[in-house]
């Protein structure tokens, strides 16, 4: 069963209720809106509005966040990535793309928020046009999971496309502050 508007709309709420960064929820009332009109916001092919992306940010015991290097756009970034028809809840899908990009098991968590926890962050951000995808809004639901650093094997072939970076040196728009609220760094 794919993870629900009604779900979605819920956890949405629930940030919404805890928001510490007023500028941002401005943002979101597009998503608001667009789960009212029921848009398919769990589409990765819903552009017009936008739609919603998973990330599962991964934290080690020195409070540093693992990032994968990515080619288009060439910087690095959190994991992130679309829900799959198959995800049951958010929370899972982001441990889902937390291990498809990095490597890390569910079972190499040590700490990670409940099935009804909101996440620490949801980033809204403009993607670029590409050949054959236009310029659209992904609305990334974050979520952060605690893991012993020494105890990570990633699955992928290329390790070198992932790096530990401390959290004060976090430059994406407010994740270190966002972090830090959920006590990292």
């Amino acid at each position: 069963m794919a993870v629900s508007h009604s779900e979605i709309r819920d956890v949405l709420f629930r940030y919404l209720e805890h928001y510490r960064y007023p500028p941002e929820a401005n943002q979101l009332i597009r998503l608001v809106r667009a789960l009212d009109e029921g848009h398919d916001v769990t589409s990765c092919t819903e552009y017009r509005i936008g739609h919603v992306t998973i990330g599962g940010i991964a934290v080690d015991r020195d409070l540093r966040v693992l990032l994968v290097r990515h080619t288009e756009p060439e910087r690095w970034l959190t994991p992130s990535g679309p829900l799959d028809p198959r995800d049951v809840s958010l929370v899972g899908a982001s441990l889902r793309e937390l291990e498809r990009q990095t490597g890390i098991r569910a079972r190499d968590i040590t700490s990670s928020p409940d099935e009804q926890s909101a996440p620490f962050d949801i980033d809204v951000r403009s993607v670029p046009a590409t050949n054959d995808v236009p310029e659209h809004v992904r609305f990334d639901f974050r979520y952060a999971h605690w893991v012993d650093e020494a105890d990570v094997r990633p699955l992928i072939g290329d390790s070198a496309r992932l790096s530990w970076l401390p959290a004060e040196e976090l430059h994406p728009c407010g994740l270190k502050s966002k972090l830090s609220a959920v006590g990292v760094g």
